[in-house]
């Protein structure tokens, strides 16, 4: 299933373009609707949403500049607005379509296609990014500019984000620092005793040493270090450290 949110400062555009969206809900469904770019900023990410639907015109930052806020993002964009005069910007921020409001049906299924492709294309190039940087069921591979080091898993304490990089966090080791992001990793680390805890880390639980309570809570490690733990993964961390 696509997951889809939609940033419009006008309430009346983003519950149309949801109904339009509708009509697409076996393959798409619509996870958050949001009226101002800076509420939609602290939370998009954490969602990790498929594609956007982003308005231009906005109140306090439009819609390229709210792109260019957020920094690191791995999800598709498509802009819908009322004005033409922003495709040249469009394709700069590598948008994958640009629909003109009132949104035609015919435009929307094209972009909605266009879509599914694309998303179908990114999983596939991971599934083969991901195979292919597998030495065996013990190691994995990090290609950096001075090599590829060959790690085994149970020496990785934690993955952190940086920007668009991955820095990685190893038992009596030194630190190394990989140009892929952490959502790439997600697929290599894919054993039980790895979870992501938030939207810019990656723990491995069997070097927990303490979790602190709070609204998602706090997760010592044991090299001293303290990681947030976002809201919405507190339940699932929790069945996965006290099951």
């Amino acid at each position: 299933m696509i997951r889809a949110v939609i940033l419009d400062d006008e309430l009346k555009g983003s519950s149309l373009l949801q109904h339009k969206l509708q009509v697409f809900s076996k393959i798409l469904e619509v996870v958050s609707i949001f009226n101002d770019p800076t509420k939609a900023l602290s939370c998009i990410v954490e969602q990790q949403p498929d594609v956007l639907f982003l308005d231009v015109e906005m109140p306090i930052m439009n819609g390229f500049q709210f792109l260019e806020s957020l920094g690191q993002f791995d999800f598709e964009v498509i802009f819908v607005t009322a004005y033409n005069i922003y495709t040249l910007d469009a394709l700069r921020a590598n948008a994958l379509d640009y629909l003109l409001k009132p949104v035609d049906h015919d435009e929307l299924e094209k972009a909605i296609t266009k879509l599914e492709k694309r998303i179908n294309g990114k999983l596939e190039l991971r599934k083969m990014d991901a195979q292919s940087l597998k030495i065996n069921s013990s190691r994995i591979a990090l290609p950096t500019a001075e090599g590829i080091h060959l790690i085994k898993r149970e020496d990785i304490l934690r993955v952190e984000a940086m920007s668009n990089y991955s820095v990685f966090y190893l038992i009596n080791q030194p630190k190394i620092i990989v140009s892929k992001t952490l959502k790439e990793y997600e697929l290599l680390l894919d054993n039980p005793n790895f979870f992501r805890i938030n939207r810019g880390v990656i723990v491995n639980l069997d070097y927990v040493v303490k979790y602190r309570k709070g609204d998602g809570g706090q997760l010592e490690t044991i090299d001293g270090a303290e990681l947030e733990v976002s809201s919405s993964k507190k339940q699932l961390l929790m069945d996965r450290l006290f099951s």
